[in-house]
């Protein structure tokens, strides 16, 4: 299982419409690095949902339950779509600023891609960065 990092806006689309809608279409993301990160998700893989521009915390897991497919909100072949189902909220959200002081630090978030290139809207995370932010958010690992 691979461990991701997803950003939304929650104003458009938030962790509670996820919760809502049950399942949902990750499309919109314009950006090739992104979209390759989501073409690289497996079935069931783990996803950090964050709430960027609001808020600005990680406040949810959720699993990938449709791997890439075409993004039903172009025609252009060069961008994809994934779909997410909930799993459990976070005990306690995980701030950005947070976040920063533990990258800071130089332990286990000492290298996350949301600090280095914050501009991607999925980032693959490595296993040690989801058990340090699992720690934080004080939320034991789903099953």
């Amino acid at each position: 299982m691979r461990y991701w990092l997803m950003k939304t806006e929650p104003d458009a689309f938030s962790w509670q419409d996820l919760l809502r809608d049950g399942v949902a279409t990750w499309d919109g993301v314009r950006n090739y690095t992104a979209r390759n990160n989501m073409r690289a998700m497996e079935l069931g893989d783990r996803v950090l949902i964050y709430h960027s521009n609001v808020g600005k915390e990680a406040v949810g897991i959720a699993h990938v339950v449709k791997t890439a497919f075409q993004d039903p909100t172009t025609d252009d072949q060069r961008w994809s779509a994934v779909q997410v189902a909930p799993v459990a909220p976070l005990q306690k959200a995980v701030t950005l600023q947070t976040m920063r002081e533990e990258h800071a630090k130089g332990g286990p978030l000492a290298e996350i891609k949301l600090i280095r290139e914050n501009r991607l809207s999925v980032i693959p995370l490595t296993d040690g960065e989801w058990q340090h932010l699992l720690q934080l958010a004080e939320t034991a690992e789903p099953k």
